[in-house]
């Protein structure tokens, strides 16, 4: 089982590899795991696809979870593996962490994850825990290492989100408001305001669905 192949079998299904490792008894993984794969949205392709199918159209809720559910677990089932899902409820799976052990993605200087593509965009749609050793590419240096000017910790309009802390009731309040409304159509301006977040070509549709979700009624 080869990486390239994997990426090109994510790719199919509208996905990108953002990473992966190789669990230790530390990292919380499924018992005979080898390797761990994080799975996101593969930006753009991603919305067109997802909003083109059944779980979008038939009006029913979390279509965006039971889509993941859907073709990750399928996809699971072809390759042997487990299926993993940050959400669904508590006991959580450990993300975050499992995120960081991939040296592809980092703690931010406002703490909010980062990747070496997707930027601050990043999001994780699931995971795979693979039997099997898949040898993994060398990472590259943390994106935030070489950014000087660091907007992120300057770019929030409500001051909600800074170095110092995240401020979640002051942000939702501030998206009620006009002011907030360019977050509302285009995304958190924190995670736009990251360099390497434009390459992750994100349909502003895709913003403003998780915006929404995000702020709540």
């Amino acid at each position: 089982m080869k990486y390239a192949a994997l990426e090109k079998d994510a790719a199919a299904r509208h996905l990108i590899l953002l990473g992966g490792f190789h669990p230790t008894a530390e990292d919380n993984a499924p018992e005979g795991c080898q390797t761990l794969l994080m799975l996101g949205p593969d930006e753009p392709a991603f919305w067109p696809a997802f909003t083109a199918s059944p779980e979008w159209q038939d009006g029913a809720p979390d279509p965006m979870d039971r889509w993941s559910t859907r073709v990750i677990g399928d996809w699971a089932k072809e390759l042997g593996a487990t299926a993993l899902y940050p959400f669904g409820g508590a006991p959580f799976l450990p993300f975050y962490s499992w995120a960081l052990r991939t040296g592809r993605i980092h703690a931010s200087p406002v703490h909010l994850l980062v990747h070496d593509r997707a930027g601050l965009f990043v999001s994780f749609r699931g995971a795979l825990a693979l039997a099997a050793h898949v040898a993994l590419p060398t990472p590259g240096p943390p994106p935030c290492q070489s950014c000087a000017e660091k907007p992120c910790t300057t770019a929030c309009l409500s001051s909600a989100l800074t170095p110092e802390g995240y401020d979640v009731p002051a942000c939702r309040n501030f998206l009620r408001t006009a002011a907030g409304a360019i977050n509302m159509a285009k995304g958190c301006a924190v995670r736009r305001a990251c360099p390497v977040s434009g390459g992750s070509s994100r349909i502003d549709a895709q913003s403003a669905y998780h915006m929404k979700q995000f702020r709540g009624g």
